[in-house]
């Protein structure tokens, strides 16, 4: 994360005169130096310039958008900024940008305050003509107010930065399909040009045969090392070696396969496993956990935002993985989802050493496939999905609380994690079946509703939130004006 680069920008004019510019510069690079030592950041802020004109406001955007190493800009006016400066510069930014609306001073200093100060120092008056051009152009902008110091500021501003990296990500995400979607299955669906188009996913199919031959060519050796990680890291709870060391040849298979075509994300189907000898269980969670997207039954969606979301969530620590709302408990107080799926959840979730276990699959018509179980951690988390509603995307996110499953459920050999939805399980489950939401989504301990709504907005596509505090009514007007917007924009 840390070698991901956002560009500090300050703006002024030459009214001021050279030494007022020379502060500037000077305070705007002991600020990027503070706030690159804050935990809370977990990028590289770097002061690029004080802009004072048009053209060094365009000549440093058109930079910007050049530059592979700068995910977004960060602005403020330290002191007033003709907004009319940046009109052609921002018209042409392709990068997110956040408007930075802070001051140097912490406090307005009682008896050191007169009219040089007040020139110099004018925040107040420059982040609100700065704010004007980016409301008057339409500009999507993340506005973080308050003091540069401040953790709670600052927590705020590297979150969006997590947000800008995930958008980033994504207009270079390549997705690798191994058969189609689950045949008859809607929601799972969607129009792969538009994603290109706005999302900038390459979303493409390979051959299950051509996976096949890469797993024959495997060798025994490449095997026994990664059976003696599986060894060190897992509590290999199973007598079945052999159905593990298959997993492993498909786990290396996958692996050589993505990083040949550059590809971060993958997608399969019980329904085309052609010359396989078992569903990709361990082999999907494995290379879940070294960071790539996942979608279950041909469901490419899932699987490129879930790499995006553990792109924009590195370091954070909770875990964010393919998931399933599975069953509903509804006991009345007392109701809880049980989110699973058939294989194929991200260990990151685990609260525990996870098990090696092989156990009998029911469906797919193949042998009996090597899993890795734990139950999930408790904590505050969320669940995202991605649909296309027709001419758009839309993606939704709910809050959750996810417990210590209430029950052990020894007869169950899979992944799980319990939860209970906000507002609360029947009203939020009523708001997201309003909604559209699928049935896979991507559960997150890191990701918070609003990087994922910063998200959004970069990539310009339609957000929904179900939280705590939201309204049946309300979320129903909400939907149908929403409706109203996006097909007016389209």
């Amino acid at each position: 994360m840390k070698e991901r680069q956002f560009w500090f920008i300050v703006g002024s004019q030459h009214l001021y005169g050279p030494e007022v510019l020379k502060t500037v510069a000077c305070r705007a690079e002991q600020m990027a130096a503070y706030i690159n030592e804050q935990r809370e950041i977990p990028c590289t802020l770097v002061y690029k310039a004080t802009v004072k004109t048009p053209d060094e406001i365009s000549n440093i955007v058109r930079e910007a958008n050049y530059d592979n190493n700068c995910c977004g800009i960060v602005t403020w006016c330290h002191t007033f900024s003709p907004s009319k400066m940046w009109i052609n510069g921002l018209k042409n930014l392709q990068k997110p940008w956040c408007h930075f609306a802070t001051q140097y001073h912490r406090t307005i200093p009682n008896e050191e305050i007169d009219m040089d100060f007040m020139n110099l120092n004018q925040a107040a008056h420059g982040d609100r003509e700065h704010g004007f051009i980016g409301a008057r152009l339409r500009l999507p902008r993340k506005v973080v107010m308050g003091y540069w110091q401040d953790g709670s500021t600052l927590s705020e501003l590297g979150l969006w930065m997590r947000s800008a990296v995930g958008a980033m990500e994504s207009r270079s995400l390549k997705v690798m399909r191994f058969g189609d979607n689950m045949r008859q299955v809607a929601v799972t669906e969607g129009d792969k040009v538009e994603a290109q188009i706005k999302l900038g996913w390459q979303v493409n199919t390979w051959p299950v045969g051509e996976l096949v031959e890469e797993i024959a060519r495997v060798s025994e050796e490449e095997t026994d090392a990664l059976m003696a990680e599986y060894e060190k890291k897992y509590q290999m709870a199973t007598d079945n070696l052999s159905a593990v060391r298959y997993q492993a040849k498909i786990e290396l298979a996958i692996c050589k396969m993505l990083d040949r075509e550059g590809a971060k994300a993958f997608s399969n189907t019980f329904e085309d496993l052609t010359g396989m000898k078992q569903l990709p269980g361990l082999a999907t969670q494995r290379i879940m956990e070294a960071g790539y997207g996942y979608g279950g039954e041909g469901d490419w969606k899932t699987a490129a935002l879930t790499r995006i979301i553990k792109v924009m969530c590195e370091g954070m620590g909770g875990g964010s993985a393919f998931m399933e709302d599975y069953t509903y408990h509804l006991q009345e107080g007392n109701e809880y989802s049980l989110g699973a799926h058939m294989l194929e959840v991200c260990p990151t979730l685990s609260s525990d050493k996870p098990r090696i276990e092989v156990h009998p699959l029911g469906i797919g018509g193949k042998g009996d496939p090597a899993r890795l179980v734990f139950e999930g951690k408790a904590g505050k988390a969320t669940v995202s999905t991605l649909i296309d509603m027709g001419g758009r995307m839309r993606l939704i996110v709910q809050d959750v609380e996810a417990v210590k499953p209430i029950m052990d459920m020894p007869n169950l050999p899979v992944a799980r994690v319990m939860w209970r939805a906000l507002p609360s399980l029947t009203t939020g489950a009523k708001l997201w079946i309003l909604a559209g939401g699928a049935h896979h989504t991507v559960f997150s301990y890191d990701a918070t509703a609003e990087m994922l709504s910063d998200w959004a907005e970069m990539m310009g596509i339609e957000f929904v939130h179900i939280g705590a505090d939201t309204n049946v009514e309300l979320f129903k007007q909400q939907l149908m004006l929403s409706d109203m917007v996006w097909k007016l924009k389209g």
